[in-house]
């Protein structure tokens, strides 16, 4: 334990996601050591997000607008919705330049133990959205996780009855893999989603 000032730091930055004690000790002192001006900028870039990005009123993807920069591309094709989990997600489909469609951000997954159910998640603002006939496809693209899982099973449910054709990203060996450390369910899940090549 540390005093005052120091032993905050470390307590707030333990509060992160994927930060331990250990590493929160660790960014702590690399802050003390640290350039002043480079913290500066830090804590400056910090203050700046919180006070500039909100999340776009369509999507719910994080903009500084009202509407995110993909939500206002009229070059999009508005007829496929491909429903994420959290805005990152958005931000790795995009990386593929695989897909030109519109997203739908549910701002998490279905995980009762964190006392997260669907009425936390923006499940009726896409119910919403789909009542505009442009959405021929919607695209489940949750985690491939328990909890995602438990978020794809309940969409399905739910957009069963809208009419609309209703797909799930694939799964299975990533590439540059080896079967033999593939785990049961990752390796069961690309037979299920094997595909013809001739």
């Amino acid at each position: 334990m540390y005093e005052g000032a120091v032993q905050d730091l470390i307590d707030e930055l333990g509060r992160l996601p994927g930060i331990g004690p250990k590493s929160a000790q660790r960014v702590a002192f690399h802050i003390l050591e640290a350039d002043a001006e480079d913290m500066k900028r830090l804590a400056a870039a910090i203050s700046t997000v919180k006070d500039k990005v909100k999340f776009c009123e369509i999507c719910f993807n994080v903009s500084e607008e009202t509407r995110c920069r993909i939500c206002q591309d009229e070059r999009r094709d508005g007829s496929v919705l491909c429903v994420v989990e959290e805005s990152k997600d958005v931000m790795a489909i995009e990386r593929t330049r695989s897909f030109r469609g519109l997203y739908h951000v549910l701002g998490g997954s279905i995980n009762p133990i964190a006392g997260v159910g669907p009425d936390q998640l923006h499940i009726r603002e896409l119910l919403t959205r789909l009542s505009d006939e442009r959405v021929q496809e919607v695209i489940i693209a949750t985690d491939p996780n328990l909890e995602g899982e438990a978020t794809a099973t309940y969409l399905v449910r739910m957009l069963g009855a809208v009419g609309i054709r209703i797909t799930r990203l694939a799964s299975g060996l990533p590439v540059g893999g080896d079967l033999e450390y593939a785990d049961d369910v990752t390796l069961g899940r690309a037979f299920e989603g094997r595909r013809s090549v001739i």
